[in-house]
């Protein structure tokens, strides 16, 4: 386990982390205290409780806009997918196709050949 310092509205926590997760806890902590600095900014110190519950519902606001925008990429990705198997038919579906192929050509050819009387 590590220990790091992260510094939120002049205020210094000490967070433990697993080891090798140090460099993204300092970049989240750093992330959320721009979003604590910019409240703090905007209303004047109101309180670290106050700041610190405000930001973290700014984060998570983001965090589901973040959601939502994901769920719908997925749901345009399955639609996509869907009227790409339309116009461009799934293996089984060009095998069948070749098959037929094949069997029409045969058709073809044999009735291409002179009837013998």
């Amino acid at each position: 386990m590590s220990q790091l310092d992260i510094q939120i509205n002049g205020r210094h926590y000490n967070i433990a982390c697993d080891d090798g997760q140090e460099e993204h806890l300092q970049k989240l902590g750093r992330f959320f205290g721009d979003r604590v600095e910019e409240l703090a900014a905007a209303m004047g110190q109101v309180g670290d409780a106050r700041l610190m519950l405000m930001a973290g519902l700014m984060v998570a606001d983001e965090l589901s806009d973040a959601y939502a925008e994901v769920e719908k990429l997925k749901e345009d990705m399955i639609t996509l997918q869907k009227n790409a198997t339309q116009v461009m038919p799934d293996q089984g579906t060009m095998e069948i196709f070749a098959n037929m192929t094949n069997r029409i050509e045969a058709i073809a050819a044999r009735l291409e050949q002179p009837v013998e009387t």
